[in-house]
């Protein structure tokens, strides 16, 4: 358990944290491959386990025996129908979350940091209309850095000294680690871990805790 002081930034994973996006995302797999001729069905089940994985992970993963040139087509077709599924998309968004994070935004900073393509933050902020909210964001497609290295940007750009991340799987721990920020655990989403500062079972009980330190502090 961390110290009880507020933290001056709560920085967000998405997927598996903020909604559940994954049979949109297998869609979108599918249809990439369609694209580049092949006929490859992608199922929640295929990709579930490699929620918040860098791109190339994932490519290695589902098809390991393909070039790094016909991976890099691949996910471009992917992302394309991932575009063109966003207007239509029905992602299943965390009880809590979009009343949470304005109670939030109302004493912390908040951010976002995903391991997804570029503008993926974008067309959740959209979706959910909760742009005014977010101070600032960075995503894996942006510069195709690990997490850690844009969670270090973030911190640096905005001078923050004692941030959090809050997200949902192992990696999101290591992640955390290896930039020195506590790492809070969510645990309805995609993964477990056992390496933790705190955790929470619902969206609903995080935004409790950080309202009721923010009035203590």
């Amino acid at each position: 358990m961390i110290a009880e002081e507020k933290p001056d930034g709560l920085i967000l994973d998405m997927d598996g944290t903020l909604w559940d996006n994954v049979d949109t995302y297998a869609k979108a797999w599918t249809e990439g491959f369609k694209k580049c001729g092949e006929n490859n069905t992608i199922s929640r089940e295929d990709i579930i386990g490699l929620m918040g994985k860098e791109a190339r992970v994932m490519l290695n993963t589902l098809i390991p025996e393909w070039t790094d040139e016909m991976h890099d087509t691949l996910f471009e077709a992917v992302i394309d129908s991932y575009q063109e599924l966003v207007p239509t998309m029905k992602p299943v968004i965390y009880e809590g979350v979009i009343e949470g994070m304005e109670r939030l935004a109302k004493d912390y900073k908040l951010f976002l940091l995903s391991n997804c393509e570029k503008d993926g933050l974008v067309n959740f902020m959209n979706h959910t209309k909760t742009n005014h909210l977010i101070i600032d964001y960075m995503e894996h497609g942006m510069n195709l850095k690990p997490k850690h290295h844009n969670m270090q940007l973030l911190i640096d750009k905005h001078d923050l000294k004692s941030p959090v991340y809050v997200g949902d799987t192992d990696s999101d721990s290591v992640e955390s680690a290896k930039a020195g920020v506590p790492f809070v655990f969510m645990t309805y989403g995609f993964g477990n871990t056992e390496n933790y500062s705190l955790k929470f079972d619902t969206f609903n009980d995080l935004t409790e805790y950080y309202v009721n330190l923010a009035n203590k502090n």
